[in-house]
C-alpha cells in the first residue's frame, strides 16, 4: 500500500496528498513527529536522506521531492494530469518549477516572518519578509496573467501544475495577501479550495496547522515551542521539498 510521510503544515506535503487524493489512490497518510526529531533518525533518512518532508513508500519503492512524486503518482495511472505528450509534459514541469522556484520560496520568506516568528519566539528577517513580498509582487501578475489567459496555469487542461501552485499559495490568509490585484488567480483557488480533492485533505492551510497536536493540559500547540524549532528552521528552509 502506497503511505505518504509528512506533517499538516507543508505544503509539499498537501501538493503530493492533493494529487492522490485527486487521482483517487488508495494510500495511508503517515505523520512524521518533526517536534520529536523523527525526520532525523536513521530510519527516517532511508526515505529521504536529507530528513525532510514529504516522502513516500510504495510497497517497497522508496521516492522523495514533491514535484517527483507527484509526477510519479500520475504516470503510474497513466493520468492526464501528467501528458505522455512531451511537449506538453515540459510545459507543465516549467510552471511546476516557477512556482516552486518563485512563488513558494516568496512565500516561506513571508510566512515564516509575519506569521511562525513571532508565535515561535524567532527573530523576525525584515529583509527576507521585504524579498518575499517583492517576488510575489513581481510573480503573481505572471501567474493571474496566464491563468486569464488560459483558464489553468499550463494551458486548458487541469494539470500537475496547477496542483503544486494550489499548494504553494494556500497560505495566502495567513501572510495576509491582498488577492485583490490577482482576480483571476483568486477565483481560480477558491474554485479548486471546494473541490474534494482539496477539503479530503483540510477546509483550509489555517486549520492543517490546527490538526497540530496540542500538547496535553497546556492549552498551547507544542508547534510553537522555539526550543523545539530553533535553530533547525530558518526563513529560508522548512525542512521541506
Amino acid at each position: 500500500m502506497l503511505k505518504v510521510y509528512g506533517t499538516t503544515r507543508s505544503p509539499p506535503v498537501h501538493s503530493v496528498r492533493f494529487t492522490a487524493n485527486y487521482l483517487a489512490l488508495d494510500y495511508e497518510f503517515v505523520l512524521v513527529d518533526m517536534l520529536q526529531g523523527e525526520h532525523h533518525t536513521d530510519r527516517y533518512k532511508k526515505l529521504h536522506p536529507a530528513g525532510k518532508v514529504p516522502s513516500i513508500d510504495d510497497d517497497g519503492f522508496t521516492l522523495f521531492e514533491s514535484v517527483a512524486i507527484c509526477r510519479y503518482l500520475a504516470r503510474k495511472v497513466n493520468s492526464s494530469l501528467y501528458p505522455v505528450d512531451i511537449k506538453a509534459a515540459a510545459v507543465v514541469d516549467s510552471w511546476a518549477h516557477f512556482t516552486e522556484n518563485h512563488i513558494y520560496v516568496a512565500i516561506c520568506k513571508v510566512l515564516f516572518n509575519h506569521y511562525f516568528a513571532s508565535r515561535m519566539g524567532a527573530e523576525i528577517d525584515e529583509r527576507s519578509l521585504r524579498e518575499g513580498r517583492e517576488w510575489l509582487a513581481r510573480f503573481l501578475p505572471i501567474i493571474d496573467a496566464r491563468i486569464g489567459n488560459h483558464g489553468n496555469v499550463a494551458g486548458s487542461a487541469f494539470s500537475l501544475a496547477d496542483i503544486i501552485l494550489l499548494a504553494a499559495v494556500d497560505p495566502f490568509e495567513l501572510i495576509e495577501l491582498d488577492q485583490t490585484p490577482y482576480p483571476n488567480l483568486a477565483a481560480w483557488r477558491q474554485n479548486l479550495r471546494s473541490q474534494p480533492f482539496y477539503t479530503d485533505c483540510h477546509s483550509s492551510y489555517a486549520e492543517a496547522l490546527e490538526q497540530m497536536n496540542p500538547e496535553p493540559g497546556s492549552g498551547r500547540h507544542r508547534f510553537w515551542d522555539r526550543k523545539v524549532w530553533m535553530p533547525r528552521m530558518s526563513s529560508d528552509t522548512m525542512n521541506e521539498s
